[in-house]
């Protein structure tokens, strides 16, 4: 039976949530599943159709939930479906929902600089996400977050303190995978705008993660 995925995007324009949202959606229509793509987030209080999911990609940068909506995704991620998602879209959705940045594993805070050059650090090179690749650069946002120290980490940015001098040297988390209750979660904070994931080793990463996150 073919694997289901759920995208739900909307949020803040710049960071193109259709557009990358159609990359997420036709990368995984590549690998067989059959993808349904939303713009109500009201469809997080459809308990039956969540369980019926193997992955939940929320893509709503700056964006609100209710309690009742909060619920119902954490419920159905708690009880298998995957979570998997990328840059503001997954890791900074619901500013206010401290339950929902624990699930993710992290919440943005600031991209110093804002447009710059950055290299990112490929940690475990075994993983089956990043199996095989290479430090890269990118030239985007480069994430500070406030991450779960529980997270496996996979890759990770340093920051030069070119922009902001009292984080020179600061090692962050670019790529994570983790738990919660018994889903699979999958973050990667590349992918500002659409043609961020047209980064080889970025797209790779997203991918990767996302068919690790499924149930």
């Amino acid at each position: 039976m073919a694997k289901t995925a759920l995208i739900v995007w909307g949020g803040w324009s710049g960071h193109e949530p259709e557009q990358t949202a159609t990359i997420a959606h036709d990368l995984l229509k590549g690998h067989g599943y059959q993808v349904e793509v939303e713009t109500d987030q009201d469809v997080w209080l459809d308990a039956e159709r969540l369980a019926a999911s193997d992955l939940l990609i929320p893509n709503v940068s700056h964006g609100e939930i209710t309690r009742d909506q909060e619920q119902g995704l954490l419920t159905a991620v708690k009880s298998g479906s995957g979570l998997g998602g990328w840059h503001g879209g997954m890791g900074d959705s619901f500013r206010a929902s401290t339950a929902y940045q624990y699930a993710v594993g992290g919440q943005w805070v600031s991209h110093p600089g804002n447009i710059i050059e950055y290299e990112v650090n490929i940690l475990d090179k075994d993983d089956p996400i990043t199996s095989g690749l290479s430090d890269f650069r990118m030239r985007s946002e480069q994430y500070y977050l406030h991450v779960d120290p529980s997270n496996e980490v996979l890759a990770t940015t340093t920051f030069s303190g070119e922009h902001d001098h009292w984080i020179v040297g600061t090692t962050m988390p670019v790529v994570w995978k983790r738990r919660f209750g018994e889903g699979r979660v999958f973050y990667s904070s590349l992918g500002h705008v659409a043609s961020d994931l047209a980064v080889p080793e970025a797209k790779t990463i997203l991918e990767r993660g996302l068919l690790w996150a499924t149930r």
